[in-house]
């Protein structure tokens, strides 16, 4: 990563030029400065960077114990969403369901619970922490555990958590006793009604992200490979839409999206492109044999994009992430991350924001990743890239500016090796950012005169 392209963020004033959109206009963004809520101020405490008027809290750190006594608290904390909890909602009564993105490497599993594992050689899964009306910790338990590589998920309009396994690995593979790569549907105020149930019939692939339509109950998932073939945009069309908890265990038809004549979404570089989507069957959901992305689609084939990541429900459609794209590794264009708009009620696609192209350093933003709707319509997006991490908001005008920054000081002697931020979510009365960041596993609440 540039220092001189990050000094430009540092400094406050993010100026920037090239390729980068109006977010929801479709108008070209114009080289302009960035103000937000003003320049990032440096943390005395070397944890998080905010702007004046921003303060935070450390609400759990990995390797802390959970107030459960199940065990200490997991590492790479990832994918995480805010419900209301009891009658004030708010930070009046908040649950956070957090993912744990653990591999068999990690140091600290999510502790194997009678009821709530899957497969006890998997060390990934969900813990969920409550907060009462001042914001405070008062409980914090395993809510999912024997899962691998849970990475994100998205709510569900019932008030549950989905949270996706991003990998392929087979029972025997690395240890684990059963097939992994699925969507797991998580209770955060009961997580014994809803077990440890792989939801089969939305498909075996590397999960990243899903959103659900509110509306009709359709279920979009993203894909997160990034090496050739690349993944796949996906809808869930469940037999029992919008039916409560569990009803997405009745199943239902997986389908892929294909826009005609773009085989890689990379090679869009048009802010406010639209593009017609057509939706094809997935030949075997289960990939039994075959992965997904490598399947017999038929004449026309599918269309791939490089490391698909956040995806989150909003103004009547599905935002979702590219979150780079590499020449090098295979992908039709180079690029810093693209966000992605796709509307079913007239069936288009169209590109919203592009970072990049990935040879121009004076941009801000590297490898968006997740992301959440803010109070104020735009987007909140979490960068994983190299260096320090930043968490961007993106307002409705096109305008990016800095809301956070891991106060990693890039070179300094002892300085902490922060990783991504990830999860980022609002509590229910958006007056409350939430986010993790991956490593040493960290989850924070942020207030401030947010608007």
């Amino acid at each position: 990563m540039s220092v001189t392209r990050r000094s430009l963020l540092a400094a406050g004033g993010i100026a920037f030029t090239g390729a980068l959109g109006a977010l929801f206009t479709g108008r070209a963004g114009a080289a302009r400065a960035m103000r937000g809520y003003g320049p990032l101020l440096p943390d005395p405490r070397g944890l998080l960077d905010l702007p004046a008027g921003f303060s935070y809290r450390v609400l759990s750190r990995a390797g802390d114990q959970l107030r459960s006594g199940e065990g200490p608290v997991p590492a790479n904390c990832d994918g995480m969403a805010a419900f209301a909890a009891g009658d004030g909602g708010g930070e009046g009564g908040v649950r956070l369901v957090r993912n744990h993105e653990n591999r068999t490497t990690a140091a600290l599993r999510v502790p194997a619970v009678p009821g709530l594992t899957y497969d006890p050689a998997a060390l990934g899964g969900c813990t969920v922490l409550e907060l009462d009306g001042a914001g405070r910790v008062t409980a914090e338990r395993v809510a999912l555990a024997g899962t691998a590589v849970n990475c994100a998920g998205g709510r569900t309009p019932w008030n549950t958590w989905l949270s996706c396994e991003e990998t392929e690995d087979r029972a025997g593979t690395s240890g684990y006793t059963r097939d992994h790569g699925f969507v797991f549907e998580v209770d955060p105020a009961d997580p014994h009604r809803s077990g440890a149930v792989p939801l089969t019939a939305m498909g075996r692939f590397a999960h990243e992200a899903v959103a659900v339509d509110p509306e009709r109950g359709v279920v979009y998932e993203t894909e997160d490979a990034f090496v050739q073939p690349f993944g796949l945009f996906y809808r869930f069309l469940p037999r029992r839409p919008l039916g409560g908890p569990g009803s997405l265990r009745a199943g239902g038809t997986l389908e892929a999206l294909r826009v005609p004549g773009v085989p890689d979404l990379s090679a869009v570089d048009e802010i406010g492109a639209r593009l017609p989507a057509r939706w094809v069957p997935v030949p075997d959901p289960g990939a039994a044999s075959v992965p997904i992305r490598l399947q017999d689609f038929g004449p026309g084939g599918i269309t791939h994009a490089q490391k698909l990541e956040g995806c989150y429900w909003g103004d009547g459609g599905v935002h979702f992430v590219s979150s780079y794209a590499r020449g090098s590794e295979g992908s039709a264009a180079d690029h810093h991350g693209q966000v992605w708009f796709y509307d079913p009620r007239s069936g288009l696609l169209r590109l919203d924001v592009l970072f990049g192209p990935a040879t121009d350093v004076r941009l801000p933003g590297d490898s968006p990743d997740n992301i959440c709707l803010a109070p104020d319509g735009g987007l909140m997006v979490c960068e994983d890239g190299g260096g320090a991490q930043y968490v961007f908001g993106v307002t409705r005008g096109g305008e990016v500016y800095p809301v956070a920054r891991n106060a990693e000081d890039i070179g300094a002697a002892g300085a902490p090796e922060w990783g991504e931020f990830a999860g980022v979510t609002f509590s229910p009365d958006g007056r409350t950012l939430y986010v993790n960041a991956y490593t040493p596993g960290t989850t924070f609440a942020v207030t401030g005169p947010w608007h």
